[in-house]
């Protein structure tokens, strides 16, 4: 089987749980897997040290999941129209997975969720895919050609799916919403195998 890494950073849940509807997404595919990843926080104060085995949730991420994943899907929420810093802080210690090109040519898709309607969406996507484009990875978005892309009326982006939480982080993924994230990790996956 071939893995394609879902690697996100979560709060409050909902990227979490978005990453589970992508990796089904990825499992849809024959012959290929999902493997679920995250990171862990960063202090503002000084840096911190944790278990190297999360108390819940995903294991953390590790260079060598990057080495040996046959495509990516990166979820973050967003902060100020950009990825959180625990996902940025990750993917700048990446510079060995850089200088060997392990994610070079390999596909890769984003998602995000957003406490308000215009609260960026699309910036904070955008923003993830500038390391990724750097480290060589094809961008794979949602095409128009899924029809919850015109009718969705919470999240739901070109560039890949989002969750419109809620000023409280607490709205639900709507099935809209739901729907592309199982399409993107389909779309990933299948991509993937085209390419081995």
């Amino acid at each position: 089987m071939s893995e394609i890494l879902v690697l996100y950073y979560s709060r409050h849940g909902a990227t979490e749980e978005m990453a589970q509807l992508v990796a089904r997404g990825v499992e849809k595919v024959t012959g290929m897997s999902a493997l679920l990843r995250t990171v862990p926080e960063v202090s503002s104060v000084c840096e911190a040290t944790h278990n190297s085995i999360p108390e819940q949730g995903a294991p953390y991420v590790s260079t060598q999941d990057l080495e040996q994943c046959s495509g990516l899907v990166l979820g973050s929420p967003t902060r100020f129209g950009n990825m959180a810093a625990p996902m940025k802080y990750f993917i700048d210690s990446t510079s060995a997975n850089w200088m060997s090109g392990h994610l070079s040519g390999k596909p890769a898709g984003l998602f995000t969720s957003v406490s308000s309607l215009h609260g960026g969406h699309e910036s904070t996507l955008l923003s993830m895919m500038i390391p990724l484009l750097h480290h060589g990875m094809l961008l794979v978005g949602t095409p128009y050609s899924e029809p919850e892309l015109l009718s969705t009326t919470t999240g739901g982006t070109p560039y890949g799916p989002s969750h419109l939480a809620g000023k409280e982080s607490n709205l639900p993924i709507s099935q809209d919403e739901k729907n592309l994230c199982i399409a993107l990790g389909q779309r990933v996956a299948a991509i993937a195998k085209k390419l081995l």
